[in-house]
């Protein structure tokens, strides 16, 4: 029998240390900015059960959901009729638990659980793998990982202003160029009211939020598609029309087109409460009021948020918002929160693209001994053991091999010092220390190779 081809499913990935260092740099920066803010970490189960995760994502969000089979003899059990029977309806026999779609759900079934074990309101971060079944291409995948950030049990605007400054802070240490765009879901709602649109609310989100993707013409037959009338559809484009205007021009529009919506004039308020914060407020990100910024998450409320880069496209970087209910359908009623989501595997591919990974993140390794024999072994491993001690990376080659093989090895793995100790070094008490990007070698004692180091 012929030996089976390794492989990994679609739009999964293997990792080797050279990109997992990157990645660790990503999470570890990210990290960090939640830190500074005050945010404690959380971890919730890779799956669910399905019932926590049906019914939260909009239709669209539902079929990407994977399915866990039920262990044992699942199809034992099932009642229905196999023959012609939809696979939906034998799904939910089938199968009781799922793979996590994103970290927001499961965080407000965790907020239900330990409602007295937290404290309110109560600011959390997690960095953990989600599953979607969509259709993997460049930038998208299968399984991927989200760095989430929340509060939860405060309707203040400061949340939203202090998650910009996270969204600033994230890019600016990743040394990425972004643009913050921010919308508000009662601004879209008002929109819709206004041009008797309610009831297709969801159908002209969705096409306005593919503006970048398909174009105004790309809108337009979209909007002709749900059934909206050529005044309607008239109406939406003098939204689309305002697009290279500034916030400021944006919100004056907006007034004027939403003076008879109390809830459209209730999201413009609040998208001039944080946009205000930030005139007195540095900020090194642009921050933009983006009026066709929709994100396709049925739970959104409020202000919605959505990063890219400016120097690749790649769709959204980081994206989030407020949801005034999320944890009602878990039996907790008017608890409102608002979080921001970085997609890791999209930094990882605009960093790696514009070549601005630090380099000497990359070596994980900043000192190798070569190895001589054993006598040297001996006289190499508490100087190997200091170091450590010392806060260095270090290790030894574990064989006396030749010495370009051991050479090949500290080049493959980007160690910037080699250090040979042979009898003539033993003898003087010093190291050979060697500058493997210049070449250089020098003698030196071991407390000045320490200070150099450190």
């Amino acid at each position: 029998m012929a030996a089976q081809k390794p492989s990994v499913p679609k739009g999964t990935r293997d990792f080797l240390p050279s990109e997992m260092v990157k990645r660790n740099f990503i999470f570890d920066t990210i990290k960090e900015v939640f830190k500074r803010f005050g945010y404690l970490p959380i971890e919730t189960p890779s799956m669910e059960n399905l019932s926590t995760l049906l019914g939260k994502y909009g239709e669209e969000g539902d079929k990407l959901l994977f399915k866990i089979l039920n262990s044992g003899d699942y199809l034992s059990k099932v009642k229905t009729s196999l023959i012609g029977v939809e696979s939906g309806k034998l799904a939910s026999e089938i199968s009781e638990k799922g793979l996590r779609y994103d970290l927001t759900v499961p965080f407000a079934r965790f907020v239900v659980q330990h409602l007295n074990e937290i404290t309110f309101p109560f600011k959390r971060y997690q960095i953990q793998p989600v599953w979607r079944a969509d259709r993997p291409q460049k930038g998208r995948y299968r399984e991927f990982y989200q760095c989430d950030v929340d509060v939860i049990g405060s309707n203040s605007m400061l949340n939203e202003v202090e998650l910009v400054q996270i969204i600033d802070q994230v890019f600016q240490k990743l040394n990425i160029n972004a643009v913050i765009k921010i919308n508000n879901r009662k601004i879209l709602l008002g929109i819709a009211e206004t041009i008797n649109a309610k009831d297709k609310f969801i159908e002209f989100t969705i096409a306005l939020d593919k503006l970048d993707k398909i174009g105004s013409d790309g809108v337009r037959s979209e909007l002709i598609k749900s059934g909206f009338s050529e005044s309607q559809i008239e109406d939406v484009f003098s939204v689309i029309n305002v697009i290279d205007q500034n916030n400021k021009q944006k919100i004056s529009f907006l007034k004027r087109m939403l003076i008879d919506s109390e809830i459209g004039l209730k999201g413009v308020e609040e998208v001039e409460t944080i946009l205000n914060y930030f005139e007195t407020l540095s900020l090194n990100t642009e921050l933009e009021l983006d009026l066709t910024l929709a994100r396709g998450l049925n739970y959104y409320t409020g202000a919605i948020f959505e990063v890219q880069s400016k120097d690749v496209a790649i769709g959204s970087l980081c994206g989030g918002g407020r949801y005034d209910d999320l944890t009602g359908v878990f039996g907790l009623k008017d608890v409102s929160g608002v979080g921001i989501s970085f997609g890791a595997d999209r930094i990882y591919d605009v960093m790696e693209q514009l070549d601005v990974f630090p380099k000497e993140i990359v070596a994980s390794t900043k000192v190798m001994f070569v190895n001589f024999g054993e006598k040297e072994e001996k006289y190499c491993l508490p100087l190997l053991q200091k170091l450590r001690e010392n806060g260095i990376n270090s290790e030894i080659y574990p064989e006396s091999v030749k010495m370009k093989k051991q050479m090949t090895y500290a080049n493959n793995k980007n160690i910037p010092f080699v250090i040979l100790v042979g009898e003539n070094e033993m003898g003087k008490g010093v190291l050979n220390v060697k500058d493997m990007q210049s070449g250089d070698q020098s003698e030196m004692k071991f407390e000045k190779l320490l200070q150099k180091l450190s």
